[in-house]
C-alpha cells in the first residue's frame, strides 16, 4: 500500500510536466499557422497517457485503503473530507476535462483549433489539479514526493 501511495505521489510531477509541455507548446499554434504534427500529437498523449495512470493509481488507492464511514462526524474533519470527497471529485473532472480536450483535437478540422482544444481543456484541468493536489504546505498535505 505505501509502495502505491509514493508511486501515486511522485507520478503527480510527470502529470504536471507533461501537462505543461502540451500546453507550452499549444501557446502561440492556435492561429493556425503552424501545422499540428506527430510531436504536436505526442505532446497531448503522454499528458493524457500520464494523467490517466495517475488516475487509476488513485482509485486503486481510494478503494484499497482503510474505509471511513460516510458519516456527517467524518465530513466534519476537514482531511477526511478533502481525501473523501474534493481531492477525488476534483481529479475526476480534471481527467475528464484532458480526455475531451484530447478527443476534440483529434476530430477538429483545421489544425488551429487543434492547437485550441489542447490549450482550453488541459489548461483548465491542469488548474482544478493544482488545485485538488495534498501540497505539503497544506494542514493534510502530503510528502513532495
Amino acid at each position: 500500500m505505501e509502495i502505491l501511495r509514493h508511486a501515486h505521489s511522485g507520478l503527480r510531477w510527470f502529470v504536471l510536466i507533461a501537462l505543461i509541455l502540451a500546453i507550452v507548446n499549444a501557446v502561440g499554434k492556435t492561429n493556425g499557422s503552424k501545422p499540428f504534427t506527430d510531436k504536436d500529437k505526442k505532446y497531448g498523449l503522454f499528458a493524457l497517457i500520464f494523467t490517466h495512470l495517475q488516475f487509476v493509481l488513485g482509485l486503486v488507492l481510494y478503494f484499497t485503503s482503510p474505509k471511513v464511514v460516510f458519516a456527517a462526524s467524518a465530513m466534519k474533519s476537514d482531511v477526511l473530507r478533502f481525501f473523501l470527497v474534493e481531492h477525488i471529485a476534483i481529479m475526476l473532472v480534471a481527467v475528464v476535462l484532458i480526455t475531451i480536450g484530447y478527443s476534440k483535437s483529434k476530430r477538429a478540422e483545421t489544425d488551429g483549433k487543434k492547437f485550441k482544444s489542447i490549450l482550453i481543456f488541459y489548461l483548465i484541468g491542469l488548474i482544478l489539479i493544482l488545485a485538488g493536489i495534498p501540497w505539503p504546505f497544506m494542514d493534510y498535505g502530503a510528502s513532495w514526493f
